[in-house]
């Protein structure tokens, strides 16, 4: 077990505890992301987890020893744990090369050099290694940090919206780099996200969280196919909600399903298409079944009735 959270309880005031007896395990190893809305906790519960907040009761174990918080370390974190949060504190003055070596050894510079490199190429800046911080983008900034984090292979990086700032194709590049340089090298990754979408293909464990409280923390897979409530169902991207009336009529089991879970057919529930507009893969759909306006996704442009059953 690589890091353990035992009845942790932390307030911001004495009247709204956000955390009351929060419990979680994370094996090593793992890609693990904290999903929830803005607010939710998940910034809060990573700086608790590195050491930037005191808590009032409960511990946290990492690497079989107890982590605390800035009462009682003066120098925040732990040595083989490294925490990339929203501002990035890049040295101004020095080249996004030296900021990434900043913790290597200089003992042998030859592997230094290569170790920046390579580590510039996972972030996809290697163009960039002799320009200063203040010249690049917020996105190219916190890939800098990012690439600082790793540069001395943590047992675990902790990553705060790392994706938040990055348009959609360097989205694309930098998560499978990321997440392929992680798994090569053993590092555990506990990464917030409030798009869930953005590192759903690559995840191991995901811990649901909703106003302080632990709602799911399951497989990705799990908690897709059964979510909790309509939050969880919700930060998967767009899904139909069913009332109890609603599921009796169409022969339903669970409340929530999402669009591309609904099939068009030759038969089945007839529906009256609203809308059909193109969205890149695939077509987006309103349909209207029994009163129920229901969002389907289709190969192709849609018009007046169409048939359609449940996968």
């Amino acid at each position: 077990m690589l890091l353990e959270i035992n009845n942790l309880y932390f307030s911001y005031s004495e009247d709204r505890p956000l955390f009351q007896n929060l419990n979680l395990k994370f094996d090593a190893g793992k890609i693990i992301a904290l999903a929830g809305e803005s607010g939710c906790g998940k910034s809060t519960l990573l700086s608790l987890i590195y050491g930037l907040l005191n808590w009032e009761s409960g511990e946290i174990i990492f690497d079989g020893k107890k982590t605390f918080g800035p009462k009682a370390n003066l120098v925040p974190g732990e040595p083989e744990m490294k925490y990339v949060a929203q501002n990035f504190d890049l040295m101004p003055y020095a080249t996004v090369a030296e900021n990434v070596g900043k913790f290597l050894s200089n003992i042998n510079l030859a592997k230094k050099k290569e170790t920046v490199n390579e580590l510039l190429e996972v972030v996809g800046l290697t163009e960039f290694a002799n320009i200063l911080p203040k010249n690049l983008s917020g996105g190219q900034q916190q890939r800098v940090a990012i690439a600082r984090a790793l540069s001395v292979l943590p047992k675990l990086l902790v990553l705060d919206e790392p994706f938040s700032n990055l348009d959609f194709s360097r989205k694309i590049e930098l998560r499978e780099r990321l997440f392929k340089y992680v798994k090569q090298n053993n590092i555990s990754l506990i990464i917030s996200t409030h798009e869930i979408q953005d590192v759903l293909p690559w995840l191991d464990q995901m811990v649901v969280l909703q106003k302080g409280r632990l709602i799911q923390n399951d497989s990705p897979e799990e908690i897709f196919d059964n979510p909790y409530n309509e939050y969880v169902a919700k930060l998967f991207g767009e899904v139909n909600i069913f009332n109890e009336t609603e599921r009796r009529d169409f022969q339903l089991q669970r409340f929530s399903v999402y669009p591309g879970s609904v099939k068009i057919s030759e038969n089945g529930f007839e529906a009256e298409v609203i809308e059909s507009r193109f969205a890149g893969s695939f077509y987006w759909n309103k349909v209207v079944a029994k009163n129920k306006e229901i969002v389907v996704y289709s190969d192709n442009k849609l018009a007046g009735t169409v048939y359609f059953n449940f996968k």
